[in-house]
């Protein structure tokens, strides 16, 4: 049976490629509503925005007169909120921004959401879901063993990741005190077709193409579990449909690596694919930099995701050699995308210092 999803954020990354899943795999009728700041695009749904399931709204989860609006002229039957201020080098520059769309936006969505929902009956109501999308980075540092748990404790240690712990903690409140019904997910680092370019993967596939420097923070031993864009958004389908109400699923790509092996598998792929080379370079490795560690920088994250593969059946299609193969290939055809998400913001200069 068809549902009508509203999710915010869906001109992102993640959202992005959530909106493509449900349009091109489901039935479900999807309502997109974001703001469209500098890492939010409508290019990344281009191959989908003429499908008649599919509307588009322009606006701020901050704005409580349109979110209310909107649920009762769409009647939706899940949230899933995506809407976030994501990047920790920007939140060590610009903190502000990141407490009010993370923490006061997502107050303000459940607010409105809590409205809607004690209008409901019937069906409506028993099937209503709020799904929180969040991130790893609430659980702080890893040491070099273990794997964190949706029984870790949170300990964020960046504007960015203390913003998201903080919604997390609203969202949660909001079922127990109002008996809201929630589910949230916290994931580890996505990569994919549409990455904005500030991000590390796609930071070094453009950096090399142009033969400038591939920076790598500190001694790059900074270990990541990397999760493909496209699993994550079949995970996040699914935890919406049949997650528990209440509970917090993590999902993560079982692919724990290095920064540095990241980049050096980039490279290895490029060495491949590229057969005009920038001048003076033969080897892409050529160009990998050591630059000062980022403040406050986080050694180790890595996800146990045996909760959701065992409860609900999901575990990720792509590993790490599948997907980043992909991955270096999608932004090979696909430079000019590269180009126009990059407006005069952003330039992939330093941020975060």
């Amino acid at each position: 049976m068809s549902k009508t999803i509203f999710i915010t954020g869906g001109a992102g990354f993640i959202g992005s490629a959530l909106v493509r899943y449900l349009i091109n795999e489901t039935n479900n009728v999807v309502i997109n509503y974001d703001k469209l700041t500098y890492a939010g695009n409508l290019e990344s749904l281009k191959s989908i925005e003429d499908n008649n399931r599919y509307h588009f709204v322009q606006g701020d989860i901050c704005d409580r007169q349109s979110v209310s609006h909107l649920f009762e002229k769409y009647q939706p039957d899940y949230i899933m909120h995506l809407a976030a201020e994501s990047h920790v080098d920007r939140s060590i520059d610009g903190p502000g921004e990141f407490i009010e769309t993370n923490i006061v936006g997502t107050y303000t969505l459940l607010e409105a959401a809590r409205n809607y929902y004690s209008y409901l009956n019937g069906n409506k109501k028993s099937g209503f879901r709020f799904h929180h999308i969040s991130t790893d980075e609430v659980y702080g540092d890893l040491g070099e063993t273990g794997l964190f748990t949706e029984e870790t404790s949170y300990e964020p240690n960046s504007p960015y990741s203390a913003s998201k712990a903080a919604s997390d903690h609203l969202v949660r409140a909001w079922h127990r005190t109002y008996n809201l019904p929630i589910v949230v997910t916290n994931c580890s680092n996505n990569y994919g077709p549409f990455h904005f370019p500030e991000k590390l993967i796609p930071l070094v596939i453009l950096n090399a193409l142009e033969g400038k420097d591939l920076p790598i923070y500190g001694s790059g031993k900074q270990i990541r579990d990397w999760l493909f864009v496209e699993d994550h958004a079949r995970a996040l389908y699914l935890v919406v449909r049949e997650g528990k109400l209440g509970e917090t699923y993590n999902i993560g790509g079982f692919n724990e690596k290095q920064n540095i092996e990241v980049v050096k598998t980039i490279c290895t792929h490029l060495n491949q694919l590229v057969k005009n080379k920038p001048e003076n370079i033969s080897d892409f490795n050529q160009l990998i930099t050591y630059v000062a560690d980022r403040p406050g920088h986080d050694e180790r994250y890595a996800i146990n995701a045996s909760k959701i593969h065992n409860d609900l059946g999901w575990k990720p299609q792509e590993n790490f050699a599948s997907g980043i193969k992909k991955t270096v290939q999608w932004y090979l055809a696909n430079l000019n995308w590269s180009k126009h998400v990059q407006d005069g913001n952003y330039q992939r200069e330093r941020l975060g210092k």
